[in-house]
């Protein structure tokens, strides 16, 4: 099974291409307030420039499903990322709007401290036929994402207790680099990875060569 790597917080079409050139299975727009928030425009703007193959994942932050849906349509998404407590039913409402082929994946913040109720959280959005993927982040007290923060990925390893099931949901994230990608592949063992600040010269303006290089080694990670 291929690694699945997507770059977040995307503002320009020259990053978002330039990711998918580096060989990105998907790029990401942040509809929050951040240094990288986009509006429906700004995403559409960029989306139908990029090959069809290509997975563009919209990422949510205390939205509605009615402001979800609508963010989709108008940008031409392929999947949404709910990076907040959303209620347990609004993946099951999503998926009724937006039909099978859409991409649906929750995030999930690990703390160590509470490490039974992140496996217990992780274990009912797995279990979910409306979620394709539980992202594991971590969070600062001033942002749910994007902190450049990677959080304890043997703590997390250890709770997950890492079956078959949750692996091929998982995506990490959090912190990560080319420094630190291979490291956190093989302690998690994710189906996917996920990295925004890792590979930005500033917020919201990716590094070319940052990207090309964590992409390299995710890949050279996953064939070890």
């Amino acid at each position: 099974m291929s690694l699945w790597i997507k770059i977040c917080g995307n503002t320009s079409r020259a990053d978002a291409e330039m990711a998918v050139e580096a060989g990105a299975d998907a790029v990401g727009f942040v509809f929050a307030p951040s240094p990288r928030q986009v509006t429906a425009g700004d995403a559409a703007a960029i989306v139908r420039r990029l090959p069809a193959a290509i997975e563009k994942i919209g990422v949510f932050v205390d939205a509605t499903v009615e402001e979800i849906d609508a963010s989709v349509r108008a940008s031409g998404l392929t999947g949404v990322q709910l990076h907040f407590d959303a209620g347990v039913e609004v993946p099951g409402r999503l998926r009724e709007r937006l039909g099978p082929a859409v991409r649906i994946l929750r995030v999930v913040h690990f703390d160590a401290a509470q490490a039974e109720r992140f496996a217990r959280e992780i274990a009912v959005h797995v279990r979910d036929p409306h979620v394709d993927g539980v992202l594991i982040d971590s969070r600062t007290a001033t942002a749910v994402g994007g902190t450049g923060v990677a959080f304890d990925w043997s703590s997390a390893a250890r709770a997950l207790v890492q079956s078959e099931e949750v692996r091929k949901h998982l995506v990490a994230a959090g912190g990560l680099n080319a420094a630190n990608v291979a490291e956190a592949i093989a302690t998690l063992r994710p189906w996917g990875v996920d990295v925004v600040s890792g590979v930005e010269a500033t917020p919201g303006r990716k590094d070319p060569a940052k990207v090309r290089e964590f992409i390299a080694r995710a890949r050279a990670a996953q064939s070890k």
